[in-house]
């Protein structure tokens, strides 16, 4: 992978982390910016400028030998959008110049798909098809963003139609696209066949995630029916968990003893929070429960985390510590454990009171205090393999050079 576009990303990321801890900071002292227009700011910084663009890098890494020099160009135009994004959305939220660069970014999205389907050349269907899957799925989900001007024209920004469009995008890119994406990435490094087992999980992965996506939808306009189709939604997806694991002890050797001891512990969280993840949504089938989710934001905060610094950024990480873009070393593995102990605490604090306002037992003590100082160690960690892999790069330059 090339390393420079990598430790961008990575900055992309480091950034959205101190976004949200300035955002966690913000409830013990007075940060001097718009709550929300921040959040806007760290939900695009962490989506499109570090999972989008590392996705955006493995594809082009591992399916498409020639890389050709449009990719490159394609690459710093996105990066272009995340910064311009990065910068408007904390001054003016939803307004000309961030919705330009949000503009932008979805046209290079497009332009993307087009390149890899002209480019893509694997010998693995089971990559093939799961790297198309999810392109398809995030041109898909950029139709909720078409909506959002037309859903404020007719019924308003407090609208279901306005709400629903906003959960149609967040669904498809989250489970659709940066979800399949991964996985892509994943069986593509144990080189998973194509057989029985893939098509039933391919097939059972699909469906599910068009289902589950009842369930926001039902958040906004209440319909029993709706309920029953998140529930069928959240069988098979129980049933692709099956298959997944399947697939992954079939070829578990290659990431797990043939690997550094850091790679085996990030593809076993990994691992873990991709059950988490689903076990977690499959109690939305409980009518009493998926409605309480929408209305405790811990819940949603903590499951958004568990599915996007849990499973798909400790793929992301899994990848990346597979490489040789970082040196194996005490600096490294400050990095790694440092994150993972900060998405452990941090979601144990955000269930925890989840739990207490359900049962109205009130607020944990110094549960803003303790969420702000477990933070921390995000963007430390973060920082140190930031860190390592800049370190890296001079060496390797350097001993390039001198031979």
């Amino acid at each position: 992978m090339p390393k420079k576009l990598v430790i961008i990303c990575l900055i992309n990321f480091l950034i959205a982390a101190l976004m949200g801890l300035a955002l966690r900071f913000s409830f013990l002292e007075s940060i001097g910016l718009n709550y929300r227009f921040l959040t806007h700011a760290h939900s695009h910084v962490a989506m499109l400028g570090w999972v989008y663009l590392m996705v955006f890098t493995l594809f082009v890494h591992y399916v498409v030998p020639d890389k050709p020099k449009s990719f490159a160009r394609l690459f710093w135009l996105t990066e272009v959008a995340v910064v311009g994004m990065m910068i408007s959305f904390p001054i003016q939220g939803y307004a000309a110049v961030s919705i330009t660069f949000s503009t932008l970014h979805i046209f290079c999205s497009y332009y993307f798909v087009y390149l890899i389907w002209k480019h893509l050349k694997t010998i693995s269907s089971v990559t093939e098809k799961l790297i198309k899957s999810s392109l398809i799925f995030m041109v898909i989900s950029t139709i909720g963003v078409w909506c959002l001007g037309p859903a404020v024209a007719i019924s308003g920004a407090a609208s279901s139609f306005y709400h629903i469009a906003i959960q149609f995008f967040l669904h498809f890119q989250f489970n659709g696209w940066f979800l399949i994406g991964v996985i892509a990435v994943f069986f593509h490094v144990l080189k998973v066949k194509h057989s029985k087992t893939f098509r039933q999980f391919y097939s059972l992965l699909i469906v599910s995630t068009i289902l589950t996506f009842a369930l926001p939808v039902q958040w906004f306009a209440s319909y029993r029916g709706l309920l029953w189709i998140n529930g069928v939604g959240v069988t098979l997806q129980i049933m692709a968990l099956y298959k997944f694991l399947q697939l992954v002890k079939q070829n578990k050797n290659l990431i797990f003893f043939n690997a550094n001891k850091l790679v085996s512990h990030m593809y076993r969280f990994a691992l873990v929070c991709f059950i988490l993840k689903v076990l977690f949504q499959s109690v939305s089938i409980l009518p009493q429960f998926s409605t309480v989710v929408y209305y405790h934001q811990n819940f949603v905060i903590g499951f958004v985390h568990l599915l996007m610094l849990g499973v798909i950024s400790g793929f992301l990480f899994a990848f990346i510590l597979k490489s040789d873009l970082v040196t194996i070393s005490k600096t490294l593995s400050i990095g790694v454990y440092s994150f993972l102990l900060g998405f452990v605490f941090t979601e144990f604090l955000l269930l925890i009171q989840g739990v207490m306002f359900y049962s109205g037992s009130g607020m944990l003590p110094y549960y803003y205090k303790l969420l702000f100082l477990c933070s921390i160690l995000l963007p430390v960690g973060i920082g140190f393999i930031l860190l390592n892999m800049i370190k890296h790069k001079i060496y390797v330059t350097k001993t390039s050079k001198a031979s």
